[in-house]
């Protein structure tokens, strides 16, 4: 419920002032010894001891005349005003229990010239129900799912042919953009954006869907002078399961940048044992230099992004590290007796630490990811 008023929020006081100092809000989880991140809504030390004295006072209400205006609150879209709002055409419901697949649907743009976008927004109808949604970009020239049913929803073993329902969970298509529990929308500077070549299909891949989800995209103005393109690191074929009451499990994995990129930000996801994650440069001389450290929440899925973009030369190493709570001390863990496996369920877990970084608008990802015969 919004605290708008004295009245309002009163009676929250204590709450306000206990949850201030221990820094559980405003939820932000990044550890402050590495990094500065330009989206960081952490209250400072005077901020917090104001709210504590506030509250230890009986939480006075102040001379009115002081008040400041009454906040605005977005009514719909959290970005500007989307240019273009892409529906998926049918809706899709879900039992009341059980496992429910990842469910696809194609979108075809209907887009007749190349498409900058600088800033998108997923809004499911029904958020209580959706894990995640990821929105893939396919090119006219994709092979990608080229059979499947387009404007319906399918899952992969709805695909009669065995190469088509694996293909469904295979891709190098880019991604407009990630949605997950607490994430926020995507928003580019001025001379960045997203593309999407003419006649392409968005394909919106949901976890947990109901209803209908949109995608909202504001274009650039004017064509920019970089690209994005969210890769990742991902540990998602791990054949070992977490072993029953395990605390501290960890998992990595690393890769090499193929090209020169500017990165900008980043977005850990993991399920419900998640309990750390780390991104690293791993420098030619074996020393760790780390970029973000999470303790992760999934029900507060954020995205950190750089107060300053840091270029990374081609070669550069990085390395995403996960650490899993599977003991009964996990509040969330919905079974500490259980050998967990890595899967698209809640109760099985991933490991994919999404990065956006920026390269030149002419550089498509084909190009970005051939490497020079140095590498």
């Amino acid at each position: 419920m919004p605290l708008v008023t004295h009245d309002d929020t009163k009676p929250w006081t204590s709450a306000i002032a206990k949850d201030a100092k221990s820094r559980k809000m405003p939820p932000w989880f990044a550890d402050p010894r590495f990094g500065s991140f330009a989206n960081d809504p952490s209250l400072t030390a005077q901020q917090i001891e104001t709210l504590v004295k506030w509250a230890d006072a009986k939480a006075p209400a102040g001379n009115p005349q002081d008040a400041p205006p009454l906040p605005r609150w977005t009514d719909g879209w959290n970005i500007p005003p989307p240019d273009l709002i892409l529906k998926m055409p049918r809706p899709v419901s879900i039992p009341a229990e059980g496992d429910v697949e990842y469910t696809y649907e194609i979108v075809p743009t209907g887009f007749a010239e190349d498409r900058w976008v600088q800033a998108s927004e997923v809004r499911p109808s029904s958020r209580g129900n959706v894990h995640h949604a990821v929105v893939y970009i396919r090119p006219p020239d994709s092979k990608w799912l080229r059979e499947a049913p387009v404007g319906v929803p399918f899952t992969a073993s709805s695909l009669q042919d065995e190469k088509l329902r694996h293909e469904a969970s295979s891709t190098e298509s880019d991604m407009l953009l990630v949605y997950a529990p607490g994430s926020s929308p995507d928003s580019w500077p001025d001379g960045m954006a997203k593309f999407i070549p003419p006649h392409s299909d968005l394909v919106f891949q949901m976890h947990y869907t109901t209803n209908q989800t949109s995608v909202g995209m504001v274009f650039a103005k004017d064509k920019p002078k970089q690209r994005i393109f969210t890769l990742q690191l991902a540990n998602d074929h791990d054949t070992i399961p977490i072993p029953p009451g395990a605390d501290n499990y960890r998992v990595e994995v690393q890769g090499t940048l193929p090209n020169d990129a500017t990165l900008l930000s980043f977005f850990p996801h993991m399920h419900l044992r998640g309990k750390r994650f780390e991104y690293n440069i791993v420098h030619p001389d074996k020393t760790i230099e780390t970029l973000l450290r999470v303790n992760y929440d999934f029900y507060w899925q954020l995205s950190y992004k750089l107060a300053q973009p840091r270029l990374l030369k081609a070669g550069t190493r990085l390395q995403a590290v996960a650490w899993y709570d599977n003991s009964r001390n996990n509040p969330h863990n919905p079974d500490p007796e259980a050998a967990v496996q890595w899967g698209d369920q809640t109760y099985n877990e991933m490991m994919v630490g999404f990065f956006d970084v920026a390269v030149p608008a002419n550089l498509d990802k084909w190009h970005f990811f051939r490497r020079s015969k140095r590498d």
